[in-house]
């Protein structure tokens, strides 16, 4: 896992915090469906919300394909975050589009993967946020095992768990993310979307997702 730039990361992480598509809340922390309790929920599907953001994300997600992945000759977003981001870059770059079920349509041709599936054709995924990666490298797997070549995937924000970056180092897949939990956090506390005293618990958070809060 690495950053596109350290100041596009310190960029996006203030469009987020401002959109409040990422909420910081240590003191009355979040349930996720894992159920760990966490003090940040991050919903990148409000940027679709917000035209000049959205655009700005955009054009960065185009850098990095353009930089990290020159020979992409297709775009493949991941259920369902992922979708309207990708369709957006597709359209930018004059690519084909597809995307990825997180199972197969219970109907009709039972698709996983919707568009036109060309073996061989060199793809990049596009996922708008990344947590543990389990779900992103499932889509991942699904291309592969349907004959595209996955050069690798972009995202625009990740939590940065040591768990995600053993996940893609094991499938040896890159990824090149917008910005990350380590990036935002000066941002937040610099902009005033979280206090000086706020801090310790949010960097302890990332180091120990799983039993933060929990005594």
């Amino acid at each position: 896992m690495e950053l596109h730039s350290k100041e596009i990361a310190a960029a996006v992480a203030r469009k987020l915090l401002d959109i409040k598509a990422i909420r910081l809340q240590p003191k009355q922390p979040f349930t996720w469906a894992s159920g760990w309790k966490s003090p940040i929920y991050c919903d990148n599907r409000l940027s679709l919300s917000f035209p000049e953001a959205r655009t700005f994300i955009k054009e960065k997600l185009v850098e990095v394909i353009k930089k990290h992945f020159p020979n992409a000759e297709g775009i493949a977003g991941v259920a369902t975050a992922g979708i309207p981001q990708g369709a957006l870059i597709a359209e930018e770059m004059g690519l084909p589009f597809i995307y990825v079920r997180s199972k197969p349509k219970g109907h009709g041709m039972e698709n996983m993967i919707e568009g036109k599936v060309t073996k061989g054709q060199k793809v990049v995924v596009i996922e708008d946020l990344v947590s543990t990666g389990g779900s992103s490298l499932k889509a991942v797997e699904a291309l592969k095992a349907s004959g595209f070549d996955v050069l690798g995937m972009a995202a625009i924000f990740t939590y940065g768990f040591e768990i995600a970056r053993q996940n893609f180092e094991n499938a040896e897949l890159k990824l090149i993310c917008l910005s990350d939990y380590e990036a935002m956090l000066p941002q937040a506390i610099e902009n005033n979307y979280a206090s000086d005293e706020d801090l310790q618990s949010l960097a302890e958070w990332r180091k120990s997702p799983d039993t933060w809060e929990k005594e």
